[in-house]
């Protein structure tokens, strides 16, 4: 018998699900009105897999912003893949949900922060979202996908 009832552990596993329906819908029609994702996650995950010079520039964390340019976007139950350029050089990350660290859309005011917790899974906390780093005057659409860190984010 069950002593409690895990409210971390059921609130992770529904905003993991959450967050995979939005990247299903996305993959299938396409980023709808001023929608873009800036996603965080743990480049340590073992079941992350990105190019070793990305990993090397990025040890520990890596945003990549979903926006203007992206392809290949194929969602599962366990993660995602996408093909994004860095530099004109296009490279395919692979990130499985469980090491997604943040998860926000500036363009509506959602985020997702996943706190650790030890030994538990992680537990989501509602972030309060950045504001869009990409200047308003600029109408000349991005051909790279942007790594930013969330420091300048951050109160």
């Amino acid at each position: 018998m069950v002593e409690s009832i895990d409210y971390g552990r059921l609130m992770h596993r529904a905003m993991r699900d959450l967050i995979r329906h939005v990247l299903d819908q996305v993959a299938r029609d396409g980023l709808p009105g001023e929608h873009h994702f800036f996603i965080t996650f743990d480049t340590q995950h073992p079941e992350v897999g990105i190019a070793p010079w990305l990993r090397e520039r990025y040890p520990d964390e890596m945003t990549i912003v979903m926006q203007h340019w992206f392809e290949g976007l194929v969602v599962d139950d366990d993660g995602f893949a996408v093909t994004l350029s860095f530099g004109n050089q296009p490279e395919r990350l692979e990130v499985p949900f469980d090491a997604l660290r943040t998860f926000v859309d500036p363009s509506v005011e959602f985020g997702l922060r996943f706190e650790s917790t030890g030994e538990r899974e992680e537990s989501p906390q509602p972030d309060v979202p950045p504001e869009d780093p990409s200047p308003d005057d600029d109408e000349t659409p991005k051909r790279d996908a942007d790594v930013v860190s969330l420091d300048r984010f951050r109160k």
